[in-house]
């Protein structure tokens, strides 16, 4: 490298620090904030990578064309292209934060994926511990509990049709999984119907992997719907998959 023009040393060097960098916000919001398939379930994927391809190319770039060995302000120079790189990747990587999966809740008939921004500060507040906390690790499984009359049920509807924030987003609401594993039972569906809307050999695979799978619920999802495994006779979630549940 040592024979390399100093500008070529330079750029190469920046690609290095990039690409690892990069590398590890991969790793961070692909299998730590959205386990696979989150990513797609939520719309990720595109523009992550974009904004990723771009700060990884540009700030190097930059520095092949201001690198000059004897330049008097190349410290200053190069200092600024790092603050800029590291701005544009600070502010991506933060919109994928606060829009990142914290919970897939069951409530009454499906799973639901809530992202952080949809959660309420205010009902989060009144949470019970966990969940008047976000975490930044995978999204935690909970169930929303069940309305105990009537007019509690329509003070939910009413609330979620003039907020938009559904019984989903409100942690306020949740139980432990564990609580509603008879009506989770009581709710799956055949294994058979996802032939209706998914290519037989996609199914098939899946159902290979898991052999252990009876049914499935479907996952509501910000972007692309899905389905969740579940092996309803021991009463475990197997995985989410990428089929479409409709």
């Amino acid at each position: 490298m040592s024979n390399l023009p100093f500008r070529v040393q330079a750029f190469l060097t920046h690609l290095a620090i990039s690409l690892l960098i990069a590398s590890i916000s991969i790793a961070v919001v692909f299998f730590v904030w959205h386990p696979a398939p989150l990513a797609k379930a939520v719309g990720v994927t595109n523009i992550f990578l974009m904004m990723l391809a771009i700060d990884v190319v540009l700030g190097p770039l930059l520095t092949l064309i201001v690198a000059k060995k004897d330049k008097s302000t190349l410290k200053l120079d190069l200092s600024v292209i790092a603050l800029l790189q590291l701005a544009a990747l600070s502010y991506g990587m933060y919109n994928i934060a606060i829009t990142r999966p914290t919970y897939i809740a069951f409530d009454a008939i499906r799973f639901e994926l809530v992202q952080a921004n949809t959660i309420p500060r205010a009902d989060r507040e009144k949470a019970n511990p966990p969940y008047n906390k976000l975490s930044f690790l995978s999204p935690r499984w909970v169930a929303v509990k069940i309305a105990n009359n009537d007019d509690e049920k329509n003070s939910r509807t009413f609330t979620e049709l003039q907020t938009g924030i559904s019984p989903s987003m409100r942690p306020s609401l949740y139980e432990p999984l564990e609580n509603q594993w008879k009506i989770i039972v009581s709710k799956a569906h055949s294994l058979d119907e996802l032939y209706k809307f998914n290519p037989k050999s996609d199914i098939d695979k899946y159902i290979n992997d898991y052999p252990s799978a009876t049914n499935f619920l479907p996952l509501k999802a910000y972007q692309t719907d899905m389905v969740v495994l579940l092996d309803t006779k021991n009463q475990k979630i197997l995985k989410v998959v990428d089929l479409r549940p409709w």
